[in-house]
Protein backbone atom coordinates (compact mmCIF):
# COMPACT_ATOMS: atom_id res chain seq x y z
CA UNK A 1 0.00 0.00 0.00
CA UNK A 2 1.20 3.48 -0.77
CA UNK A 3 0.27 6.97 0.29
CA UNK A 4 -1.56 9.17 -2.16
CA UNK A 5 0.48 12.37 -1.84
CA UNK A 6 3.46 13.24 -4.00
CA UNK A 7 6.18 12.23 -4.08
CA UNK A 8 5.39 9.43 -1.63
CA UNK A 9 3.21 8.57 1.31
CA UNK A 10 3.37 6.17 4.21
CA UNK A 11 5.29 3.02 3.47
CA UNK A 12 3.00 0.09 3.12
CA UNK A 13 3.52 -3.42 1.84
CA UNK A 14 2.61 -3.86 -1.80
CA UNK A 15 0.37 -6.92 -2.17
CA UNK A 16 1.71 -9.43 -4.70
CA UNK A 17 -0.27 -9.41 -7.88
CA UNK A 18 -0.08 -11.65 -10.91
CA UNK A 19 -0.24 -10.30 -14.39
CA UNK A 20 -2.02 -12.20 -17.19
CA UNK A 21 -0.07 -13.12 -20.30
CA UNK A 22 -0.78 -10.84 -23.25
CA UNK A 23 -3.60 -12.10 -25.43
CA UNK A 24 -2.83 -13.22 -28.97
CA UNK A 25 -5.45 -12.49 -31.61
CA UNK A 26 -5.80 -15.49 -33.94
CA UNK A 27 -6.09 -15.20 -37.67
CA UNK A 28 -4.33 -11.86 -38.07
CA UNK A 29 -1.48 -11.74 -40.56
CA UNK A 30 0.77 -8.97 -41.76
CA UNK A 31 0.18 -7.85 -45.34
CA UNK A 32 3.13 -8.70 -47.62
CA UNK A 33 2.55 -5.91 -50.11
CA UNK A 34 -0.08 -3.86 -51.93
CA UNK A 35 -3.17 -5.78 -52.90
CA UNK A 36 -3.74 -6.40 -56.60
CA UNK A 37 -6.42 -4.16 -58.12
CA UNK A 38 -9.75 -5.92 -58.66
CA UNK A 39 -10.87 -6.87 -62.14
CA UNK A 40 -12.94 -4.26 -63.76
CA UNK A 41 -10.93 -1.52 -62.10
CA UNK A 42 -10.82 0.54 -65.28
CA UNK A 43 -14.60 0.53 -65.56
CA UNK A 44 -14.90 1.62 -61.92
CA UNK A 45 -12.37 4.45 -62.45
CA UNK A 46 -14.31 5.68 -65.47
CA UNK A 47 -17.52 5.73 -63.47
CA UNK A 48 -15.84 7.78 -60.75
CA UNK A 49 -14.56 10.31 -63.28
CA UNK A 50 -18.01 10.67 -64.80
CA UNK A 51 -19.51 11.26 -61.37
CA UNK A 52 -16.83 13.85 -60.58
CA UNK A 53 -17.46 15.76 -63.79
CA UNK A 54 -21.21 15.64 -63.29
CA UNK A 55 -20.87 16.83 -59.71
CA UNK A 56 -18.60 19.67 -60.75
CA UNK A 57 -21.13 20.86 -63.29
CA UNK A 58 -23.88 20.78 -60.71
CA UNK A 59 -21.72 22.80 -58.37
CA UNK A 60 -21.16 25.48 -61.02
CA UNK A 61 -24.88 25.67 -61.67
CA UNK A 62 -25.57 26.07 -57.99
CA UNK A 63 -22.95 28.83 -57.68
CA UNK A 64 -24.63 30.73 -60.53
CA UNK A 65 -27.97 30.66 -58.73
CA UNK A 66 -26.46 32.26 -55.59
CA UNK A 67 -24.17 34.69 -57.39
CA UNK A 68 -24.56 38.23 -56.10
CA UNK A 69 -26.43 37.18 -52.96
CA UNK A 70 -25.45 36.21 -49.42
CA UNK A 71 -25.05 32.45 -48.80
CA UNK A 72 -27.81 30.96 -46.65
CA UNK A 73 -27.03 30.91 -42.93
CA UNK A 74 -26.47 27.49 -41.37
CA UNK A 75 -29.36 26.38 -39.19
CA UNK A 76 -28.51 26.36 -35.48
CA UNK A 77 -28.95 23.04 -33.74
CA UNK A 78 -31.48 23.14 -30.89
CA UNK A 79 -29.89 22.99 -27.43
CA UNK A 80 -31.51 22.34 -24.08
CA UNK A 81 -31.18 25.02 -21.42
CA UNK A 82 -28.67 24.08 -18.67
CA UNK A 83 -30.29 22.62 -15.60
CA UNK A 84 -30.11 24.90 -12.54
CA UNK A 85 -27.90 23.64 -9.72
CA UNK A 86 -30.91 23.37 -7.44
CA UNK A 87 -32.50 20.78 -9.73
CA UNK A 88 -29.63 18.28 -9.49
CA UNK A 89 -30.46 15.03 -7.76
CA UNK A 90 -28.69 11.99 -6.39
CA UNK A 91 -24.90 11.89 -6.34
CA UNK A 92 -24.70 14.85 -8.73
CA UNK A 93 -26.31 17.02 -6.06
CA UNK A 94 -23.94 15.54 -3.46
CA UNK A 95 -20.87 16.43 -5.54
CA UNK A 96 -22.15 19.94 -6.23
CA UNK A 97 -22.66 20.51 -2.51
CA UNK A 98 -19.17 19.33 -1.45
CA UNK A 99 -16.93 20.55 -4.28
CA UNK A 100 -16.79 24.23 -3.14
CA UNK A 101 -15.21 23.04 0.14
CA UNK A 102 -12.44 20.96 -1.51
CA UNK A 103 -9.05 22.48 -2.36
CA UNK A 104 -5.89 21.45 -4.18
CA UNK A 105 -2.58 21.76 -2.33
CA UNK A 106 0.51 22.65 -4.37
CA UNK A 107 4.09 22.22 -3.23
CA UNK A 108 7.47 22.41 -4.90
CA UNK A 109 7.72 18.61 -4.85
CA UNK A 110 4.16 17.61 -5.70
CA UNK A 111 0.71 18.14 -4.24
CA UNK A 112 -2.41 16.73 -2.68
CA UNK A 113 -5.91 17.63 -1.59
CA UNK A 114 -7.73 19.00 1.43
CA UNK A 115 -11.09 20.34 2.56
CA UNK A 116 -12.28 23.32 4.58
CA UNK A 117 -13.49 22.38 8.07
CA UNK A 118 -14.67 25.74 9.48
CA UNK A 119 -15.43 29.34 8.54
CA UNK A 120 -11.99 30.61 9.60
CA UNK A 121 -10.04 29.14 6.68
CA UNK A 122 -8.78 25.93 8.31
CA UNK A 123 -8.13 23.06 5.90
CA UNK A 124 -7.67 19.41 6.89
CA UNK A 125 -5.27 17.24 4.86
CA UNK A 126 -2.73 14.43 5.31
CA UNK A 127 0.52 14.98 7.18
CA UNK A 128 2.50 13.21 4.46
CA UNK A 129 1.22 15.72 1.87
CA UNK A 130 2.83 18.71 3.64
CA UNK A 131 5.69 16.96 5.45
CA UNK A 132 8.77 19.20 5.60
CA UNK A 133 6.82 22.29 4.50
CA UNK A 134 5.80 25.34 6.51
CA UNK A 135 4.01 27.20 3.71
CA UNK A 136 2.07 25.87 0.71
CA UNK A 137 -0.25 27.15 -2.01
CA UNK A 138 -3.94 26.30 -1.89
CA UNK A 139 -6.03 26.41 -5.08
CA UNK A 140 -9.76 26.93 -4.53
CA UNK A 141 -12.54 25.55 -6.65
CA UNK A 142 -12.98 28.91 -8.40
CA UNK A 143 -9.31 28.97 -9.43
CA UNK A 144 -8.02 31.39 -6.81
CA UNK A 145 -4.55 30.65 -5.51
CA UNK A 146 -3.93 31.54 -1.88
CA UNK A 147 -0.99 31.16 0.47
CA UNK A 148 -1.44 28.86 3.46
CA UNK A 149 0.74 27.91 6.39
CA UNK A 150 0.96 24.54 8.07
CA UNK A 151 -0.64 25.07 11.47
CA UNK A 152 0.30 21.67 12.87
CA UNK A 153 0.43 17.96 12.15
CA UNK A 154 -0.02 14.57 13.79
CA UNK A 155 2.39 12.24 11.98
CA UNK A 156 1.18 9.13 13.80
CA UNK A 157 -2.35 9.67 12.50
CA UNK A 158 -1.16 11.18 9.17
CA UNK A 159 -3.24 14.34 9.61
CA UNK A 160 -2.38 18.04 9.28
CA UNK A 161 -4.23 21.36 9.41
CA UNK A 162 -3.53 24.40 7.22
CA UNK A 163 -4.56 28.01 7.81
CA UNK A 164 -5.41 29.76 4.53
CA UNK A 165 -4.66 33.49 4.50
CA UNK A 166 -7.53 35.73 3.42
CA UNK A 167 -9.95 32.81 3.02
CA UNK A 168 -12.41 33.60 5.79
CA UNK A 169 -15.93 32.73 4.71
CA UNK A 170 -15.00 29.70 2.59
CA UNK A 171 -17.85 27.17 2.77
CA UNK A 172 -16.87 24.41 5.23
CA UNK A 173 -17.67 20.79 4.50
CA UNK A 174 -20.26 19.09 6.69
CA UNK A 175 -18.70 16.40 8.87
CA UNK A 176 -20.67 13.20 9.32
CA UNK A 177 -20.10 10.07 11.40
CA UNK A 178 -17.92 7.22 10.21
CA UNK A 179 -19.46 5.04 12.94
CA UNK A 180 -22.75 5.16 11.02
CA UNK A 181 -21.21 3.75 7.82
CA UNK A 182 -22.30 0.37 6.50
CA UNK A 183 -20.55 -1.98 4.09
CA UNK A 184 -22.02 -1.47 0.62
CA UNK A 185 -22.98 2.15 1.25
CA UNK A 186 -22.30 4.46 -1.69
CA UNK A 187 -19.55 7.07 -1.26
CA UNK A 188 -17.70 9.69 -3.32
CA UNK A 189 -13.99 10.48 -3.22
CA UNK A 190 -13.18 14.09 -4.16
CA UNK A 191 -9.75 15.61 -4.75
CA UNK A 192 -6.97 16.28 -7.23
CA UNK A 193 -5.57 12.96 -8.47
CA UNK A 194 -2.47 13.52 -10.62
CA UNK A 195 -3.14 17.26 -10.37
CA UNK A 196 -6.65 17.04 -11.90
CA UNK A 197 -8.47 19.32 -9.47
CA UNK A 198 -12.14 18.84 -8.66
CA UNK A 199 -12.18 15.17 -9.64
CA UNK A 200 -15.12 13.14 -8.32
CA UNK A 201 -15.15 9.33 -8.30
CA UNK A 202 -17.82 7.00 -6.94
CA UNK A 203 -17.71 3.66 -5.16
CA UNK A 204 -18.94 1.87 -2.09
CA UNK A 205 -17.68 1.15 1.40
CA UNK A 206 -15.84 -2.14 0.94
CA UNK A 207 -14.95 -2.79 4.58
CA UNK A 208 -14.89 -1.10 7.97
CA UNK A 209 -12.06 -1.04 10.52
CA UNK A 210 -9.51 -2.40 8.05
CA UNK A 211 -6.08 -2.43 9.70
CA UNK A 212 -3.38 -0.57 7.73
CA UNK A 213 -0.14 1.18 8.61
CA UNK A 214 -0.35 4.97 8.84
CA UNK A 215 2.64 7.05 9.89
CA UNK A 216 4.55 3.92 10.82
CA UNK A 217 1.82 2.65 13.18
CA UNK A 218 -1.08 0.24 12.75
CA UNK A 219 -4.40 2.05 12.43
CA UNK A 220 -7.90 1.14 11.33
CA UNK A 221 -9.31 2.68 8.16
CA UNK A 222 -12.41 2.69 5.97
CA UNK A 223 -11.80 0.63 2.83
CA UNK A 224 -13.44 1.78 -0.41
CA UNK A 225 -13.34 0.89 -4.08
CA UNK A 226 -13.86 4.52 -5.17
CA UNK A 227 -11.04 5.29 -7.60
CA UNK A 228 -8.33 7.27 -5.78
CA UNK A 229 -4.80 7.92 -6.98
CA UNK A 230 -1.68 9.94 -6.03
CA UNK A 231 -2.86 13.50 -5.39
CA UNK A 232 -6.14 12.39 -3.74
CA UNK A 233 -4.42 12.37 -0.34
CA UNK A 234 -6.18 14.61 2.17
CA UNK A 235 -9.38 14.89 0.16
CA UNK A 236 -12.75 13.93 1.63
CA UNK A 237 -14.62 10.66 1.36
CA UNK A 238 -18.31 11.62 1.57
CA UNK A 239 -21.57 9.72 1.90
CA UNK A 240 -24.68 10.17 -0.25
CA UNK A 241 -25.85 13.05 1.99
CA UNK A 242 -22.65 15.00 1.31
CA UNK A 243 -21.21 14.45 4.78
CA UNK A 244 -17.48 13.81 5.16
CA UNK A 245 -16.97 10.33 6.61
CA UNK A 246 -13.23 9.93 5.99
CA UNK A 247 -9.95 11.48 4.83
CA UNK A 248 -8.50 9.66 1.81
CA UNK A 249 -4.95 8.64 2.64
CA UNK A 250 -3.65 5.42 1.03
CA UNK A 251 -4.17 2.80 -1.65
CA UNK A 252 -3.15 -0.76 -2.26
CA UNK A 253 -1.28 -0.71 -5.57
CA UNK A 254 0.58 -2.91 -8.00
CA UNK A 255 4.10 -2.10 -9.15
CA UNK A 256 2.85 0.74 -11.33
CA UNK A 257 1.51 2.58 -8.27
CA UNK A 258 -1.94 3.22 -9.73
CA UNK A 259 -5.44 2.54 -8.47
CA UNK A 260 -6.59 -1.09 -8.40
CA UNK A 261 -9.86 -0.49 -6.58
CA UNK A 262 -8.61 -0.71 -2.98
CA UNK A 263 -8.36 2.60 -1.14
CA UNK A 264 -8.30 3.62 2.51
CA UNK A 265 -9.61 6.65 4.39
CA UNK A 266 -9.02 7.77 7.97
CA UNK A 267 -12.43 7.66 9.73
CA UNK A 268 -13.72 11.18 10.36
CA UNK A 269 -14.68 10.24 13.93
CA UNK A 270 -10.97 9.91 14.63
CA UNK A 271 -9.78 12.73 12.36
CA UNK A 272 -12.10 15.50 13.58
CA UNK A 273 -10.92 15.58 17.24
CA UNK A 274 -7.29 15.65 16.07
CA UNK A 275 -8.03 18.59 13.77
CA UNK A 276 -9.77 20.41 16.63
CA UNK A 277 -6.79 19.84 18.90
CA UNK A 278 -4.33 21.17 16.30
CA UNK A 279 -6.47 24.28 15.72
CA UNK A 280 -6.94 24.89 19.42
CA UNK A 281 -3.23 24.58 20.26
Amino acid sequence: MIGLGRPSGPEFVTPPLTRPAPAVTPGVRAMAGPAAPPRGGRLLLAAVLVAAVTGGAAGLAGAAVFAGSEPPAAAALPRAAPAPAGSLAGMSATAARVLPSVVSIELRRGGGSGFVVDGRGHVLTNAHVVRGESEVTVVLGDGRRLAARVLGADDDEDLAVLRVDGAAGLPPATLGSSAALAVGEQVLAIGSPLGLSGTVTAGIVSALDREVRLGGSARTAVQTDASINPGNSGGPLVNARGEVVGVNTAIAADRGGGNIGIGFAIPIDRAAPIAERIIRN
